[in-house]
């Protein structure tokens, strides 16, 4: 019988574990691949020089000891939530709903703020927002993590169904504290008293959160490497029923991963209110929810590298606002930039996990 189909030419194939520099040599040759493509398209759109616009974006963020201050601390929250959605996602539960559980975790804050202040002393009442918050975030994360353990639900919608009722119950009370009346919105909160700010250290209003955040990224780190929690989490994402053959009680493992996940997401409420805003909005975690699925995926799942992908997509946000702001070109022109780029990077995930290998162009007959 004769065969006439005939061979692909090439086929991908899984690769083994490359080493560490190989697999950065890949995606730095992506990025400059992608600096390359960004120059054409800046040369042929805009009729700018590539370099003045990547002079900019460097400037973004290190043209001032303000702005550079600001990248950090911007680093910093989006790293705090990154951290907090990485021991679900390691388990393999989506938790998409981080931007609500931070949002909760903010208005817990704000309530002790704007309900304690002529109550309790400053301190006493920065230790009740703590305490609210990390306690409001990890309920916002329980809920969905109780009917997942219990009757398997979809956590990922579950998640993000969470996300726009918290969203609803911060405009609710934008209304409710609503200074000045008819505003809709809170304003600066105690911003006489500044009871519920925190402290400012070294002359930077920005470096308790960081601190914090950092203090965060270690515990994190030593979690999830060496904890036996750690463990168990690892086991449960590899697969359930293995969890359930050592004697893994994978329902606890769900709930108990999924309420730390929810408290360093209100965590991350807490230093927007009380470190950085002072005030509450629907949109004060600006997207961060979402994003830090992105950094917690190119990092492997792992809290360190999360520090370089942190600034890498804070670094291309803020130049794209610069450029914008140098050039007078439209906003969505920088997004179109750190598009590329983050495509280039997202796209050299592939070439460090599969290899495509070329085949002969066809078979013989037989």
């Amino acid at each position: 019988m004769n065969k006439n189909d005939r061979a692909p030419l090439f086929h991908v194939a899984k690769r083994g574990a490359l080493p560490w520099y190989q697999a950065w040599a890949i995606r730095g040759a992506a990025l400059i691949l992608a600096l390359i493509l960004c120059g054409i398209i800046t040369s042929l759109v805009t009729k700018l020089n590539p370099l003045s616009v990547y002079a900019a974006i460097w400037k973004g963020s290190f043209g001032t000891s303000r702005k550079f201050w600001v990248l950090l601390q911007n680093i910093a929250m989006l790293l705090c939530v990154s951290l907090a959605v990485t021991p679900a996602f390691r388990m393999r539960c989506w938790n998409l709903g981080a931007e609500g559980q931070a949002l909760i975790g903010a208005l817990a804050s704000a309530a002790c703020m704007i309900l304690l202040a002529n109550k309790l002393p400053n301190w006493a009442v920065i230790v009740c927002m703590t305490v609210s918050s990390v306690v409001a975030g990890a309920i916002w994360a329980g809920i969905p993590a109780f009917f997942k353990a219990k009757w398997n639900t979809n956590e990922t919608l579950f998640t993000l169904m969470m996300n726009y009722v918290a969203t609803q119950l911060v405009a609710y009370y934008c209304v409710v504290w609503e200074s000045p009346k008819g505003s809709a919105t809170i304003g600066i909160i105690n911003s006489k008293t500044e009871i519920g700010w925190f402290p400012v250290l070294g002359g930077q209003k920005y470096l308790l959160n960081i601190l914090i955040v950092a203090v965060v990224c270690v515990a994190m780190f030593v979690y999830l490497r060496y904890s036996k929690h750690g463990y168990e989490i690892a086991v449960v994402g590899e697969s359930e029923r293995t969890a359930r053959y050592v004697g893994i009680k994978v329902e606890r493992v769900i709930i108990r991963t999924m309420l730390l996940s929810g408290a360093v997401c209100g965590l991350a409420g807490l230093l927007l209110v009380g470190g950085t805003n002072h005030t509450l909005t629907p949109t004060i975690v600006d997207g961060r929810g979402f994003t830090a699925v992105m950094v917690s995926w190119l990092a492997k799942f792992n809290p360190v590298w999360m520090i370089f992908t942190s600034f890498l997509l804070v670094f291309l946000g803020r130049g794209a606002g610069e450029i914008t702001t140098n050039f007078g070109l439209n906003h969505s022109f920088g997004d179109i930039l750190t598009g590329i780029i983050l495509f280039f990077i997202i796209g050299s995930e592939f070439f460090i996990n599969y290899q495509i290998k070329l085949t002969r162009k066809g078979r013989k007959e037989e």
